[in-house]
């Protein structure tokens, strides 16, 4: 098995403002999801409950980095005033002329400012209402996510996570961060196969087991072909050719 972190092609990941969060466990959850997907730079405006919070930091399970450099604002257009690209994320329209994008839209939008030095970033709404259409304003596009709309409403850290993860899928080209490849993965050899293929028909044959015998090339050619698609390791080849040893050796015992 490897494991490595996907690269983000050097793209500079978007903020996350959160507009008068009421719980500290919601900026908590918040925190974490951004951590989760590489984001880290958490912007507040007016915490209901005041910062720093010890529920927030407790909720976070460990993003203690994104929590700790939280940075506290008195209003959204102090928030955002370095970023020149600004997403407001909503689950209903707005009067307001605005292009209306997805979540991937955004994140490839962000991911090509980024890796361009340019700063992005996402706005979040309250718990119990969202954005006011004065915030809308401020942003240069709407973001909203394909939900049943009978019920739009996302928790905030919900909505976080799936706008993180749109960008880091982007950001890494859907790069995972491991794979469970074999241990001994060389793929085997076609004269490892054959052999052991030989060696399965061998004691296949001598049990009986191709009746009727006039069928028993057809049964041969799809026996094979299952140990083709399975794209066998030497190693794999060496366990399937101690299996059949075994049964060679100690054969299937009688039912009482």
């Amino acid at each position: 098995m490897s494991e490595s972190t996907p690269e983000t092609n050097n793209a500079i990941p978007p903020v996350v403002v959160l507009c008068e969060p009421q719980l500290g466990e919601n900026i908590g959850m918040v925190a974490r999801a951004m951590a989760n997907f590489g984001l880290h730079d958490l912007r507040l405006i007016n915490p209901r409950d005041g910062w720093p919070s010890e529920k927030a930091r407790s909720a976070s399970s460990r993003a203690h980095h994104v929590i700790d450099a939280a940075r506290v604002f008195d209003s959204v257009e102090e928030a955002v005033a370095d970023l020149k690209l600004v997403f407001a994320t909503t689950a209903r329209s707005r009067d307001i002329p605005k292009p209306v994008v997805g979540p991937d839209e955004a994140a490839t939008e962000s991911v090509a400012q980024g890796v361009r030095g340019i700063p992005s970033g996402y706005m979040f709404g309250r718990e119990r209402w969202g954005l006011n259409n004065d915030e809308v304003a401020l942003a240069n596009k709407i973001v909203t996510l394909p939900v049943d709309p009978t019920y739009a409403s996302l928790n905030i850290a919900q909505a976080v996570l799936v706008c993180a993860y749109e960008w880091r899928r982007v950001a890494t080209a859907g790069a995972l961060p491991f794979s469970l490849d074999d241990y001994d993965g060389e793929l085997a050899t076609q004269e490892s196969i054959q052999r052991m293929f030989e060696h399965l028909e061998a004691g296949l044959d001598s049990r009986g087991f191709f009746r009727p015998i006039e069928k028993k090339p057809v049964t041969i050619r799809r026996l094979r072909n299952i140990f083709q698609k399975a794209d066998l390791t030497e190693n794999e080849v060496r366990i399937m050719r101690g299996v059949i040893s075994c049964f060679e050796k100690y054969g299937v015992k009688d039912k009482d």
